[in-house]
C-alpha cells in the first residue's frame, strides 16, 4: 500500500488507523493536527480512521495565537 506524508511516498505492509500511522512514523507529540486528502480528521476519530492505498496525508503542528 502507499501513501503521501508531507509530500514523501511511503509504502506499508498493511493497513493502519492514523494513530497506528504516526506511531509507525513517530510523530505523536501533542498539538499534531492532521487531514486525509484534504479532510480534517479529529483526534477521537485517528485510532478508528483507516489510512487507504493513495492516501494523501498532511501533518502539521497547530499553533495557538492571537
Amino acid at each position: 500500500m502507499k501513501i503521501i506524508v508531507n509530500d514523501q511516498p511511503i509504502t506499508l505492509s498493511a493497513p493502519l488507523t492514523i494513530q497506528q500511522l504516526l506511531e509507525h512514523i513517530q510523530r505523536t507529540q501533542s498539538g499534531t493536527a492532521l487531514a486525509v486528502n484534504q479532510t480534517i480528521i479529529p483526534r477521537s476519530e485517528w485510532h478508528i480512521h483507516q489510512i487507504n492505498d493513495g492516501d494523501n496525508i498532511l501533518l502539521f503542528q497547530a499553533i495557538a495565537g492571537g
